[in-house]
């Protein structure tokens, strides 16, 4: 609001913009100095997930007191959508050196410059114009990929003062903020409700609007009645806890998660200076490890605070990611990296498993939970659910071999929460514990590059900390609220117990969404898998060779379970992400692919061989690349490679020596005949029948057939998360047959290809036969 600055003067403004990607902070200052152009505030700056970089210049005058200086930038950015749109890191070397100092963004427009001296003053402000992506269908799809984004310009510079905070109307405005959510979230015939409003009514006409400044403490006063009442004798517990939660990608590229990060720890840091009693929590090793390799300075500040305890590392895992669509390996992996990193940087493992924002969890995580030394869940997404309520607030999570987990759903049912009187006294109602524990959590602070918590959620808390009518607030962390609960349970409250799945009643189409990037995974996890099998086999490896190895493969594990990430392999995020997530994945397999062959070879005999890493012996027709030796037991096939009768034991090498077998795919232009199945198809490729020749029994209903078909998919909202229950019954098969064709005719292994054509697209279907299926 214009009234909270007392004085104000336009900066100077020079601007610098990024030819391509993001530029490191000592190139930008560079270009600037050489190639920075005069700019106006009220101009377009920069395209579409394009970099411009501001350098914001001004004369602080004599009189103006230091103590309450700020700078006050606004990129151009739409009311409230904080992490959503354009952002900006601050740099003020006079005062800081060459260390970011903090983000900007719609709720954190003031940059305080305590202690800046009269005289010039520079600002360095690296803008990102990340495009918003309003819920408008497809209206802005475009957006989503650098290949079609365009070049326009998307935001305008509204702003550039340096000013003078006036700290009573700053602190009235909370006065009222705090007052006015509290009194609406009462109940009319609730007594306190009514003395807030008198409380209010009194303030509002000591306001004098056109000098609010002279006035507000006027105002002020007449709220102080209201504000020192404290809360009752039992009243409920809330630790707030300060937390940003940061996607590590999904209405933007991971790229831009990186700056995102460095905007809000900086500005996490720096305002643990100004309030000694604000704690943060931030989970995702992945983000530290940026930090660590890219922001230094941050991470350095990061490590000094969790080292005094202000911020304290939570979740254990590499990042937060999807629970049902990643192999129990890979979850396991994402717990041993994750406290990995932790304890090696923070010198401890994290207590607690953190995943907010996850579709659903598998009654097997608890036993894996535990076995990663966390024995503390939380989650906030069941919430969401359509059909059923979850009846518990905080409980004991029981796994399939009984391992428990202390689990807690914040009952303000956000990650997000802004500390508002609204959202605590809802906290209050909505809690299910009331019977047997005085205590809840409430995460605090904007996410996705919104920067966290801000100072007016601080304050508002300290307002919050006793107050008639709401629940009393304590700023901390998650280990101050999970001990607290801990010894309720240790002197006998009656913990509820929740055996098996935590089902989500949501998201269901994130389990078929984007299917190119869930191959990809699957392809590198099993990969992973055997890359290690066969360098785990190798003897007589140098020891530095095994170590290069091992550290290369330690690096794609890591790169695999970031794309598991629960907006990447869900299918939940825009374009660009998935450019980069199949990417990521092909790498990957390539170079696993050339890592599983030089352990081969160091471990084959000079006989052909073959490799397999099941643990189980294997006898099947498996397609070779080469001619096999004993030739006459082998089909060749139509690619030039071969199909062969083999074995192999589990978990090695065989040589490779051809099995006669005398079981045959049989082949007619309608059906494929083996020993154990036949399999018919009709004119159009669909599968209209399919017999258990052992048991001569027909398996699919009569009048029914195998088809593709196609379905309408539009949810009612979430478009890329949701199926809607009626969205099997509006399908219609695929027609558009081109062709149908057997390429492959036996004996060892029958394939069916059929060629469907229809609008723009193409599918290419082959079924195959073998011998002993």
């Amino acid at each position: 609001m214009p009234a909270m600055y007392s004085a104000s003067m336009p900066m100077t403004v020079t601007a610098w913009d990024a030819p391509g990607e993001p530029v490191p902070y000592e190139e930008a200052i560079a270009a600037l100095a050489t190639a920075g152009r005069p700019f106006q505030v009220g101009t377009k700056w920069s395209r579409p997930w394009g970099t411009t970089w501001f350098r914001f210049t001004a004369d602080v005058p004599a009189d103006w007191p230091s103590d309450r200086l700020e700078a006050v930038v606004d990129l151009g950015f739409h009311p409230d959508s904080a992490g959503f749109q354009a952002e900006g890191l601050v740099w003020v070397p006079s005062l800081h050196g060459d260390v970011p100092v903090q983000g900007v963004h719609p709720r954190r427009t003031g940059v305080p410059l305590t202690g800046a001296p009269a005289g010039p003053l520079q600002l360095l402000v690296e803008a990102a114009s990340n495009p918003a992506f309003p819920n408008a269908g497809n209206r802005y799809g475009h957006l989503g990929s650098r290949s079609t984004a365009g070049d326009t310009p998307i935001y305008t510079l509204r702003q550039a003062n340096l000013a003078v905070r006036d700290d009573d109307v700053f602190h009235l405005l909370l006065d009222v903020e705090v007052l006015l959510g509290l009194m609406s979230s009462l109940a009319p015939s609730d007594k306190r409700r009514q003395r807030i409003l008198r409380g209010l009514e009194a303030a509002f006409d000591a306001l004098d609007l056109t000098d609010v400044g002279a006035t507000a403490a006027d105002a002020r006063h007449r709220l102080q009645p209201a504000l020192a009442l404290h809360a009752r004798d039992g009243a409920h517990q809330v630790v707030g806890v300060g937390h940003a939660h940061i996607d590590s990608a999904w209405l933007w590229p991971i790229r831009e998660t990186v700056r995102k990060c460095a905007r809000t720890f900086a500005s996490a840091t720096r305002m643990m200076d100004a309030y000694p009693e604000y704690r943060f929590v931030c989970s995702q090793a992945a983000q530290y490890h940026w930090m660590e390799t890219r922001y230094p300075a941050i991470f350095d500040r990061i490590r000094d605070r969790v080292a005094t305890g202000q911020w304290q590392p939570v979740g254990a895992m590499w990042v937060e990611a999807d629970m049902n669509l990643p192999s129990g390996e890979s979850i396991v992996r994402q717990l041993v990296h994750g406290q990995r990193y932790f304890e090696s940087r923070f010198g401890a493992r994290c207590k607690e498993v953190w995943i907010p924002d996850v579709f659903g969890y598998p009654a097997s995580l608890p036993q894996i939970f535990r076995q990663a030394d966390c024995a503390r869940f939380i989650t906030q997404k069941l919430s969401w659910n359509k059909q059923n309520r979850f009846p518990h607030s905080t409980f004991q999570w029981e796994g399939l071999d009984g391992s428990r987990v202390l689990t807690h759903f914040p009952p303000v049912d956000t990650y997000n929460a802004t500390i508002v009187g609204e959202e605590m006294v809802f906290s209050e109602k909505n809690f299910k514990e009331h019977g047997w524990s005085d205590w809840s959590l409430m995460p605090f602070g904007h996410g996705n590059g919104g920067g966290g918590p801000t100072r007016e959620m601080i304050e508002r808390a300290r307002r919050f900390a006793d107050l008639d009518g709401a629940p009393r607030l304590t700023l901390g962390t998650t280990d101050d609220f999970f001990e607290r609960v801990e010894a309720e349970a240790a002197a006998g409250a009656p913990v509820p117990v929740w055996s098996g799945e935590l089902y989500f009643e949501m998201h269901r189409g994130t389990l078929t969404s984007q299917a190119a990037t869930k191959v990809g995974n699957r392809r590198c996890e099993r990969l992973l898998r055997e890359a290690e099998l066969w360098w785990a086999s190798v003897v007589d490896v140098p020891a530095d060779v095994l170590a290069d190895v091992a550290a290369e493969l330690d690096d794609l594990w890591k790169e695999v379970l970031l794309q598991q990430f629960h907006d990447i392999i869900p299918g939940s995020s825009i374009a660009w992400v998935y450019e980069d997530a199949e990417a990521a994945h092909a790498r990957v397999a390539d170079r696993l692919e050339v890592l599983i062959e030089n352990a081969l070879q160091r471990l084959a005999s000079a006989n052909t061989s073959i490799a397999n890493a099941a643990t189980g012996p294997r006898a099947e027709v498996t397609v070779l690349a080469a001619e096999p030796p004993r030739s006459g037991h082998a089909q060749r096939l139509s690619d030039g490679r071969w199909a062969a009768m083999v074995e192999a034991a589990p978990g090695g090498l065989t040589p490779l020596a051809p099995l006669a077998t005398a079981d045959h795919v049989a082949v007619t232009e309608h059906s494929f005949t083996t020993e154990s199945v036949a399999v018919s198809w009709n004119l159009d490729g669909d599968i209209t029948s399919v017999i258990d020749v052992v048991a001569g029994r027909e398996l699919l209903p009569a009048g029914e057939c195998i088809r593709l078909e196609l379905a309408p998919d539009h949810p009612v909202e979430y478009d890329a998360w949701d199926v809607e229950a009626w969205t099997r019954g509006l399908g219609a098969p695929v027609c558009g047959v081109e062709s149908v064709r057997v390429v492959e005719s036996g004996p060892l292994l029958a394939t069916l290809e059929v060629v469907r054509r229809f609008g723009r697209s193409t599918i290419t279907q082959r079924m195959t036969v073998r011998a002993h299926d």
